[in-house]
């Protein structure tokens, strides 16, 4: 009851402070608050009942020596119980909201896969105008290049894309992802996308999960060793904070 209680405390403390949504889709935050609210509030309704339950007190003999007992198993497993939860209240007190890292986005496969719905279909890619090709997120460019690894498609169309840098399994000294997750329920399922990115010695200008906004086009990989058969070559590169609101849906 205990843990139950200081998940919804947090809940609705995140939805508060505004950052609920480094966790869940906004689609679901109004949902969200209220099954914390409706949780909590049961839990302090239980809470009153066992305040207000008369406490049993029980007889032992003369000979009977309490303090040797050891607790029921009862008794062991609410306590462990108990020190779970003051285990998640520090977690949540002392480790903030923070968005998913380069690390994550490596670990649910990056570069594998399949890209999340929502990004462009090359059909309606092909008759897109400059300005719409413009606007285009990193869920869309990763998904065309999932399509097409057609150079030519590609030529003449400008990139203006926002992500953080994840390293290239491959070529990490030339070659990073720029970064989004795109989030269909919860963090929990979030899935990264990227586009792959040819900076001849990356690291010595900026870092892993840094964010950046790049503009540029879409060339065959200049690097020898990268997996990727075509690259974003960044005719521009800037560093930007992270959006209030990171991820993509």
């Amino acid at each position: 009851m205990l843990l139950v209680a200081v998940v919804s405390i947090a809940t609705i403390w995140f939805a508060i402070g505004g950052r609920l949504d480094y966790y869940v889709h906004p689609r679901y935050l109004v949902f969200t608050v209220i099954m914390a609210s409706i949780a909590l509030a049961l839990c302090v309704a239980r809470a009153a009942m066992i305040i207000r339950r008369p406490v049993a007190h029980t007889n032992h003999d003369a000979d009977h020596d309490d303090e040797d007992d050891d607790p029921p198993p009862a008794t062991r497993r609410q306590a462990a119980l108990s020190g779970l939860a003051v285990l998640v209240a520090v977690g949540m007190i002392v480790f903030p909201p923070a968005t998913l890292s380069s690390a994550t986005a490596l670990q649910r496969d990056l570069t594998g896969g399949t890209t999340p719905a929502g990004g462009s279909s090359l059909s309606s890619a092909q008759s897109a105008s400059s300005a719409a090709f413009a606007k285009f997120t990193v869920l869309d460019w990763s998904s065309l290049l999932r399509q097409t690894s057609n150079v030519s498609f590609y030529a003449g169309k400008p990139v203006a894309v926002e992500g953080f840098i994840t390293p290239s399994p491959t070529d990490a000294a030339n070659t990073f992802y720029l970064t989004r997750f795109v989030i269909t329920c919860c963090a929990v399922d979030a899935q990264p996308v990227g586009v792959p990115v040819y900076l001849p010695n990356w690291r010595n200008s900026y870092k892993s999960d840094e964010w950046l906004n790049l503009t540029g086009g879409f060339e065959a990989n200049h690097s020898t060793s990268s997996a990727d058969p075509i690259a974003l070559v960044p005719s521009g590169v800037k560093k930007i904070s992270a959006p209030s609101d990171p991820y993509l849906y």
